[in-house]
C-alpha cells in the first residue's frame, strides 16, 4: 500500500490555504504549486485508492462531474459526505441572468424492444444550461463548503464569454473563495456556443489557446480544460490547453446529439412546447467512445508532456468500478461521474470503491499508480496489426509439433512426421 511523504519544491500565497496540497509541472509559465508527494511503498492489507494530482490530495479518484449533482451546497455537502474524492461544482459565469432553462431538459434511451419503459436506461440526453444560481449565491456556497471541508477538494467549473477581463473577474472572484483548482468548461455542446461560449472555442484551437492564455496568466491554482468530443481530433484541443499552461484537461463532455422522435406525436425528444434543439448525449452508451478520445489524449500526453506534472481526468458513461479502471488503464489519473450519480445516487461512490479495490487485489496492485495507463502501450495502428499478426502466423509455422497419438501417422507424410519428433 503507498503512503505519502512531502519534499518543498515551492512556496507561495494561495488563496485556498492549500499550498501543502499541489504539485506542480515544469514549464516556463509561472508556477501555481508548493509541494511534490512521493509514494512510498509500506505493508498493507487493502489497496490504496488515494491519489494526488496536480498536487490535490484526494481519498480516491472519483469525482462529482460538473453538474446537476454539483449544483449548490446541499448537494455538494452531500456528495463530501458519502465519500466522493473530490466535487466539480455545476458551471458558473458572471451573470446568471442569461442563463434560463427550460422543462422537460433531459431524455432517455433504454434498452429493449422499442425503447421499452422497462428496459434499462443506457443513454442520456439533455438540453440543460449552465448554473442559473446568481453568481454571488454560488461564491458564498464554494467558501462555506472550504470552511467545513477544508481537507477536500472542492473545483469551481467556470465559463465566459470571449472577453479577456470577463475572465480575469470570474476567476479572480472564485478564487477568492478558497476553491482547490479551476475547470474551464471549453465543452458545453449547446446553448452556451450560441454565445460564443463552451464548445465554440473547444472547438477553435485558436481561440482556445488565446482564452487558455487569459486564464492561466491569471489563475493561481491548477487549471483543467474540459474537452469537448465533438470534434475530429481531440489531441490537438488537448495540446493547445496544456502548451498555454494548464495542468490538465478532463474529457469528455457530452456528445451532441438528438435523442429521437416520439413516433406517436412525430415530434422530437425532449419536447418543449413541441419543439427541441440538439444537446449532450451522456451515459453508459457513450463509454466506448469516450474510451476512444481519452485513449487518443493519453497517447498524445505520454509522447509530448511530463505525464508526472500534467493531469487526464476522464468522463464517460461511468457506472462500475470496471469502467473506471479501464479509463485509469488507459492513463487517468482521476475519473469523473455525472449521470452516474443522477441515475443511482451520491451513494454510488461507496460501490465504485468496492469494485475497484476488487479488481486491484484481482491483480495485486496496491495503488492506482501501480496500473494506470498500463493498457495504453498495446494500441498501435492497423498496418502495425497486420505485420504483427503475420510475423505470428509465421512464428507459429516455424515451430515444429510432433504426433500427440500413434493413431496420428499416415503413410505419404511418415518421414517428416518421423522428423517432427526429433530433437536436434
Amino acid at each position: 500500500m503507498a503512503s505519502l511523504s512531502m519534499t518543498h519544491i515551492r512556496g507561495g500565497n494561495y488563496a485556498s490555504g492549500f499550498g501543502l496540497n499541489w504539485v506542480g509541472k515544469v514549464q516556463s509559465v509561472p508556477r501555481r504549486v508548493g509541494f511534490k508527494v512521493f509514494a512510498s511503498e509500506t505493508q498493507g492489507t487493502e489497496p490504496d485508492l488515494s491519489v494526488t494530482v496536480n498536487g490535490l490530495h484526494m481519498p480516491n479518484p472519483f469525482v462529482i462531474g460538473s453538474g446537476p449533482p454539483g449544483t449548490n451546497y446541499t448537494v455538494m455537502k452531500r456528495a463530501f459526505d458519502e465519500g466522493w474524492g473530490a466535487v466539480i461544482a455545476k458551471t458558473v459565469s458572471l451573470d446568471a441572468s442569461k442563463v434560463i432553462n427550460v422543462t422537460p431538459r433531459y431524455a432517455r434511451l433504454r434498452a429493449g424492444v422499442n425503447g421499452s419503459a422497462k428496459g434499462e436506461i443506457i443513454g442520456w440526453e439533455n438540453i440543460e444550461l449552465i448554473s442559473d444560481r446568481p453568481l454571488e449565491t454560488m461564491l458564498k456556497e464554494f467558501k462555506q463548503l472550504k470552511e467545513e471541508y477544508p481537507d477536500r477538494i472542492l473545483i469551481a467549473s467556470i465559463m465566459e464569454e470571449y472577453n479577456k477581463a470577463a475572465w480575469e473577474e470570474l476567476i479572480d472572484r472564485v478564487e477568492q473563495t478558497g476553491v482547490d483548482a479551476l475547470e474551464i468548461n471549453f465543452s458545453c455542446p449547446h446553448g452556451m456556443p450560441e454565445r460564443k461560449m463552451g464548445a465554440a472555442v473547444g472547438q477553435d484551437c485558436d481561440l482556445l489557446g488565446e482564452v487558455c492564455e487569459w486564464i492561466n496568466a491569471k489563475a493561481t491554482i491548477p487549471v483543467w480544460a474540459k474537452m469537448t468530443p465533438n470534434i475530429t481530433d481531440i489531441s490537438q484541443p488537448a495540446r493547445i490547453a496544456l502548451s498555454s499552461g494548464c495542468e490538465g484537461v478532463s474529457a469528455i463532455n457530452t456528445i451532441m446529439s438528438v435523442m429521437g422522435i416520439n413516433l406517436n406525436t412525430l415530434r422530437p425528444e425532449p419536447c418543449v412546447e413541441g419543439y427541441s434543439t440538439p444537446g449532450g448525449y451522456s451515459a453508459k452508451a457513450v463509454h466506448p467512445i469516450a474510451l476512444g478520445k481519452v485513449m487518443n489524449i493519453a497517447k498524445m500526453m505520454k509522447s509530448e508532456f511530463d505525464s508526472e506534472n500534467y493531469s487526464l481526468s476522464a468522463i464517460g458513461g461511468v457506472e462500475t468500478g470496471g469502467d473506471a479502471a479501464e479509463f485509469i488503464l488507459l492513463g487517468a489519473n482521476t475519473v469523473q461521474v455525472c449521470t452516474g450519480v443522477m441515475m443511482h445516487g451520491y451513494g454510488l461512490v461507496k460501490q465504485l470503491c468496492v469494485d475497484l479495490k476488487d479488481f486491484m487485489k484481482k491483480h495485486n496492485f496496491t495503488s492506482i499508480e501501480d496500473f494506470r495507463g498500463v493498457s495504453l502501450e498495446y494500441f498501435t495502428t492497423h498496418t502495425d496489426l497486420v505485420r504483427r499478426q503475420q510475423e505470428a502466423i509465421q512464428k507459429r509455422k516455424a515451430i515444429k509439433k510432433g504426433l500427440q497419438s500413434d493413431k496420428d501417422w499416415t503413410g505419404d507424410g511418415f518421414v517428416k512426421e518421423t522428423e517432427s519428433m526429433v530433437s536436434n
